[in-house]
């Protein structure tokens, strides 16, 4: 749309790319449109321009009032930002309508009454079960949901607990940081009691006699005293006879229960429900939290691609498509899949825009050379540059898909 805007010939419209052959392609007025073999993005050719296509053929002609490397230097900007403003603007809208949709919702610190269930990592790191956590680096945190990610992305040297009405500060190491960065879903979680609320027919919860409304405080010796701590304990038990003690209409008492091989007992729990803060927003009220959600985006790709370059182990944990998959998820849900979709969006507009040959940015990078300089680049380095790209690009592509592969072999 930007080159036809300023009069530049169209050449190819492609999704995917096609050295060689492509898939699917027809052609309408002067554009080729078609579907590519190798899926690595997309890319439309521009009349007179170094680019995916290598055509470099055209390149040796006089120039065309048509082509690319005929306009002024401010049209040729517009058309090769065009596709980053696009992805930009598109993260944007999504996010303002999924603000406009559904609001936002988070669980203050202050909610979290019973403090946090660490994991082997957070155990690691010195935190304990029921600790509080008040400050990551010092800086006071007031969103449980928003802990581990500050963690990660600030490159945490230290955070700070409420710990038996005293404020304890433990460090947080590089090898620390590693560790989360494997295991970020699971290493804190909100302590949550429970009860019985319904219980599998057949199951060992069912034939041990355990009913609604009981609570289970013991596995065998191992005290349970919330969620976490009871389906840890039974995973040390599965498909196995123990004895369980139970409170069950006020009454104690000890029973004996099978747990199956999955490590379960078979009931549904009934936890405790965190007091989320919900906000509303109005259609114009949602527009300007949507561009606030996209630059912090981009801030946040920032700096996991800093911390990919300088946290040591990070590079093993990139991953493409199969990993993209994983975050979409099982189940289908709108909201998650249009919130990632805003994600993917926004990332692709960050990344283009690198100055990377073969990326938008790249071409960005010799434009603002030729401007500054009033001499345009050597087409042959311009051509070697491309490839320096291309070759990037499949680098990474089949780096994050061998990761990938490789943690499906060996789960």
């Amino acid at each position: 749309m930007a080159a036809r805007l300023f009069k530049i010939r169209v050449e190819k419209f492609y999704l995917f790319f096609d050295p060689w052959f492509s898939l699917v392609k027809y052609k309408k007025g002067e554009t080729e449109y078609g579907i590519g073999w190798l899926p690595l993005g997309g890319y439309v050719k521009i009349s007179g321009m170094i680019d995916e296509s290598m055509d470099k053929e055209q390149m040796k002609l006089p120039p065309q009032p048509w082509e690319f490397r005929s306009k002024p230097g401010w049209q040729r900007i517009i058309v090769m930002i065009a596709g980053v403003t696009v992805n930009f603007l598109l993260g944007i809208i999504i996010f303002s309508m999924l603000i406009y949709s559904n609001g936002t919702s988070y669980l203050p610190i202050k909610n979290v009454k019973n403090g946090i269930y660490c994991d082997t990592v957070a155990t690691n790191i010195g935190l304990k079960s029921t600790d509080t956590i008040v400050a990551v680096n010092g800086k006071t945190v007031t969103r449980f949901d928003s802990i581990t990610t500050d963690i990660i992305l600030e490159k945490a040297k230290s955070i700070q607990v409420q710990r038996g009405g005293k404020i304890v500060s433990l460090p947080i190491s590089e090898d620390n940081l590693s560790a989360i960065l494997g295991d970020a879903k699971g290493l804190i979680s909100p302590i949550v009691h429970f009860r019985i609320d319904s219980i599998k027919p057949g199951s060992g919860a069912a034939r041990a006699g355990l009913m609604k409304g009981d609570s289970i405080t013991k596995v065998d010796s191992i005290n349970t005293p919330y969620f976490q701590a009871f389906t840890a304990a039974l995973q040390k038990y599965k498909n196995k006879d123990i004895p369980f003690t139970v409170i069950s209409k006020g009454q104690t008492k000890v029973i004996t229960g099978h747990v199956d091989e999955d490590g379960t007992l078979g009931f549904y729990p009934k936890v405790d429900t965190l007091q989320m803060v919900h906000t509303n927003y109005s259609f114009f009220q949602s527009i300007p939290m949507g561009i606030s959600n996209a630059f912090a985006t981009i801030g946040g790709i920032a700096k996991q691609l800093n911390i990919i370059f300088t946290v040591k182990g990070a590079h093993k944990h990139v991953g493409s498509f199969i990993m993209f998959a994983k975050v979409y998820g099982t189940v289908w849900d709108w909201s998650h899949f249009w919130a990632f979709t805003a994600f993917i969006s926004i990332m692709l507009a960050f990344v283009n825009i690198l100055p990377i040959p073969a990326f938008d940015g790249g071409h960005v990078m010799f434009l603002l050379y030729e401007m500054i300089t009033g001499r345009k680049p050597n087409e042959k380095i311009m051509e070697y540059a491309q490839w320096v790209g291309l070759i990037i690009i499949i680098s990474l592509t089949i780096y994050g898909n061998g990761l990938d592969i490789g943690r499906l072999l060996h789960k």
